[in-house]
């Protein structure tokens, strides 16, 4: 691909790249990583598939992808023993795997490195130059609601800054909540006398009872080896507003996970309603919009065809 294919490659489905200049610079490497960290924590959901397909749009852009398996973050974050994280990590990497990562991504466990004495020594010179308050605010839309917090949260963010000098990174990956955290890094890696990450910021997925993220946490998501009954099921409980179009979430799965891979969905009904109509994303929301298509039929449309997309996922994971 030319450079400006590779960036639209790269910007689609974005909110944000920081910046854009830096994305070209690292572009005209010949060797360039990107990396992204997930908490071993649960179901991998169609949350985490957002930012999947973003690094399967770097690793096609000629990315060297680095999962990082953060089994250390996830128990300061309160997740569980190490133990049992260390084993959701074993499914997780599989569940990347099955959303079409290629052979040559690289995964990564947290406490393979981060109990080092470099390491550890780079956490502590990054405390020295970063306030309370800014750390706290760092992991802010990360860690679980609390009145009193732990001190865990604070030093969470700062072992995320280190985890991207030693992994190496060109450019960092995250959802939005992320946001703060990648700033940090921006900042302070110079301190350190390391290069600052080019950062994507991906949209947050509504979870399925209309709240700002979909979680595993919450039991408002769809996981991406749910049955196709399950997945029917969880659709037809979700919170789907008539006539609303923004922050549905059962439009927003169409838009992420049928119309990047389809250009109209069918939405079956009986020819007493009106019978069957195949709509492209734009006629979608303009009828749901207008208050001419029931969220029923909706919900039934989009699940059928979300459990179909999901089919190859399910039979990489039973295999």
């Amino acid at each position: 691909m030319d450079m400006d294919s590779t960036m639209n490659t790269i910007e689609q489905g974005a909110l944000e790249v920081v910046t854009p200049e830096e994305l070209k610079s690292k572009l005209e490497k010949d060797e360039r990583t990107a990396y992204i960290g997930y908490e071993p924590s649960g179901k991998v959901h169609l949350g985490h598939a957002i930012t999947v397909k973003k690094m399967i749009d770097l690793q096609k852009a000629g990315f060297k992808i680095k999962i990082l398996l953060a089994d250390l973050h996830a128990y300061l974050n309160g997740k569980g023993s190490l133990e049992e994280i260390k084993k959701i990590s074993e499914y997780n990497q599989r569940c990347f795997r099955a959303l079409g990562l290629s052979e040559d991504t690289e995964f990564i466990l947290g406490s393979s490195f981060q109990t080092g004495e470099d390491y550890t020594m780079k956490v502590y010179q990054l405390a020295l130059s970063t306030t309370l308050t800014r750390a706290k605010r760092s992991m802010a839309q990360i860690t679980r609601d609390a009145e009193d917090h732990q001190v865990a949260e604070v030093i969470y963010p700062l072992m995320q800054v280190v985890d991207m000098l030693f992994l190496e990174v060109d450019l960092a990956v995250g959802g939005m909540e992320q946001r703060k955290i990648h700033m940090l890094a921006r900042d302070n890696l110079p301190k350190l006398g390391f290069q600052s990450p080019v950062c994507i910021h991906t949209p947050l997925l509504h979870g399925t009872d209309g709240s700002d993220k979909m979680s595993s946490s919450k039991e408002n998501f769809i996981a991406i080896d749910d049955e196709p009954a399950l997945i029917t099921e969880k659709i037809k409980k979700s919170y789907c507003p008539a006539g609303e179009v923004d922050g549905n979430p059962v439009l927003e799965i169409a838009h992420h996970f049928i119309f990047s891979e389809r250009e109209t969905l069918l939405i079956k009904r009986p020819e007493k309603f009106g019978g069957n109509l195949e709509l492209t994303q734009t006629e979608l929301e303009q009828m749901y919009g207008d208050g001419e298509l029931h969220p029923l039929d909706l919900k039934n449309g989009v699940a059928e065809c979300l459990a179909d997309i999901l089919e190859p996922v399910r039979d990489f994971l039973k295999n």
